[in-house]
């Protein structure tokens, strides 16, 4: 007859100080795998820009078709561009996504607001406030340069250059606009809500995305339009 140890069925068992026989207990300790789902709101964002990336990638193949067809109008327009001032321009935007990054930062840590006046004590809503701020300058300053260039004559129709060029830079500005109006929200909500839990921090980190998306895109127009002539 085979020991049941043997099968590990059943404890040996054990006889106590007071002379019953006691079986000791056996404890099973399973462990279950713990899943780490995705938020949906973050998925939800990042399928959206995909299709966001579909949407300017045809604004660009506008872009370069009508390039093609007129090599010398195109040649000619791009002179008008002030280039150190697209430059600058181009340079507060992209700044404004390092503020913006340091804002998810302190959503993260669940720091909607600072704690002293020093940059590293700021919390979600200023450093999005001053992206919101940059942002807006950087609007400001597209509005201006569209102002220069109607008075050189280069309008939506004036030519194929000026549609293509107040195509795609203007839905890129209506989308930084978008990103304005959001930050806004954040930044409200921050304001609004007594403790600034998970699902804030959620928001903030949703409309970096975005922020950083519109960089991104507008990196590439800059290429586009003033460097390569």
């Amino acid at each position: 007859m085979r020991d049941p140890d043997q099968h590990g069925a059943h404890p040996r068992d054990e006889i106590g100080h007071n002379g019953r026989v006691t079986s000791p207990s056996i404890t099973y300790s399973a462990t279950a795998p713990v899943v780490n789902r995705p938020n949906s709101v973050a998925v939800g964002t990042i399928v959206w820009l995909g299709s966001e990336v579909m949407f300017f990638a045809g604004l660009f193949a506008i872009y370069f078709t009508l390039r093609s067809t007129s090599p010398e109008l195109w040649q000619f327009e791009a002179e008008k561009h002030n280039f150190p001032y697209a430059l600058v321009n181009t340079l507060i935007l992209v700044s404004s996504s390092i503020t913006c990054q340091f804002g998810v930062f302190a959503a993260e840590r669940l720091q909607a607001r600072s704690t002293g006046w020093k940059p590293s004590q700021w919390g979600m809503v200023e450093w999005f406030f001053l992206t919101y701020a940059l942002g807006a300058v950087f609007v400001s300053g597209q509005i201006w340069e569209y102002a220069t260039l109607v008075s050189e004559g280069v309008s939506l129709q004036s030519n194929a250059y000026g549609s293509a060029f107040y195509l795609t830079t203007g839905f890129h500005g209506i989308h930084v606009t978008a990103g304005l109006i959001a930050f806004l929200l954040v930044i409200g909500r921050g304001f609004a809500v007594k403790n600034f839990g998970h699902k804030e921090a959620t928001s903030a980190i949703v409309v970096s995305y975005y922020w950083h998306f519109v960089d991104v895109v507008w990196i590439g127009l800059f290429l586009v339009i003033y460097v390569l002539k």
